[in-house]
């Protein structure tokens, strides 16, 4: 028995069916990001790991962060691993860029053509107009270079006014960031408060790509990102196993199934990615398919 929701329970916790005919396209952040609260993973061990993410069907993988490798040795390997990952047609390497150095990374990786197809910046929603300068910097820097995207932090947070929200995503719009991704990461968004922030981004902002991004703190990332897919997103960016605080791939991708909603993803190779990084990160992950299907295995 499965304690997945119900196509009824999933329409109560978002308010209402999400569109019929909707495909989702799931963004993996597992090696780029929740990698941050995790001892450090061998080169080897991420690159088979890119390896079966992009076998279950990924369009898009962050891969590495450029975070400064003396003070993260999590990402200490960055050039290895854009150097050795697995590329193919329609799959999008992506690279987090958190200063100017990493950008000048990212570039020095692309003059020698192994560089990643997208980097992504990061601000809150409430930053000073300091660190817009700074970002202004490193988006002129890789302009031109590479697809930009952007994360709209604390988008969520009590102190953080809708068009508070909207007025970050404009300005990542006119700096050129073409994917621009929604984040609650302290997990306090609420279906309700989804739903409405998306009202506000869609009327103010029609001609950006959003992309869903919940942390699952208290247990609400998939029931807020539905409301987000219900509300008109077809992006979420997840990890697998909810590492690093993230919504699970498998849990989301089995609910979106579920509800008829495409991902484009195998199951079967998701879920042997997902075990993969379990067997990477040498602990069992949170991902509640995974262990259901350990429960259903003969013992």
């Amino acid at each position: 028995m499965s304690d997945l929701p119900s196509d009824a329970e999933l329409e109560e916790i978002t308010g209402s069916a999400a569109p019929a005919q909707a495909e989702v396209a799931l963004g993996e952040c597992l090696l780029s990001e929740a990698l941050l609260a995790e001892a450090p993973v061998p080169a080897e061990a991420k690159l088979a790991l890119i390896k079966a993410i992009a076998g279950a069907g990924f369009r898009r993988i962050g891969i590495t962060n450029l975070l400064d490798p003396e003070r993260h040795a999590q990402f200490a390997d960055a050039e290895v691993v854009l150097r050795g990952a697995t590329r193919r047609p329609g799959l999008i390497l992506q690279a987090q860029c958190p200063d100017l150095l990493a950008v000048r990374r990212a570039l020095v990786a692309q003059d020698g053509g192994w560089g990643p197809d997208e980097v992504v910046f990061s601000i809150t929603a409430t930053e000073a107009d300091e660190s817009w300068s700074h970002l202004t910097e490193m988006v002129a820097l890789a302009r031109g270079q590479f697809t930009l995207c952007g994360i709209v932090g604390a988008a969520f947070d009590e102190v953080t006014e809708p068009a508070t929200v909207l007025a970050a995503a404009e300005r990542l719009a006119e700096l050129g960031i073409t994917r621009i991704a929604i984040a609650d990461g302290s997990g306090v968004a609420t279906p309700p408060r989804v739903r409405d922030l998306i009202g506000w981004l869609h009327g103010g902002l029609p001609t950006a790509s959003f992309a869903a991004r919940f942390a699952d703190r208290r247990g609400t990332a998939i029931a807020n990102t539905l409301a987000a897919i219900e509300a008109g997103l077809t992006q979420a960016d997840t990890a697998l196993g909810g590492a690093g605080g993230f919504c699970a791939t498998e849990d989301l991708a089995a609910a979106l199934e579920a509800m008829g909603l495409g991902t484009g993803l195998d199951p079967a190779a998701l879920r042997r990615a997902g075990r993969a990084a379990e067997q990477a990160l040498g602990r069992s992950l949170h991902s509640r398919v995974l262990r259901l299907d350990e429960a259903a295995s003969p013992a």
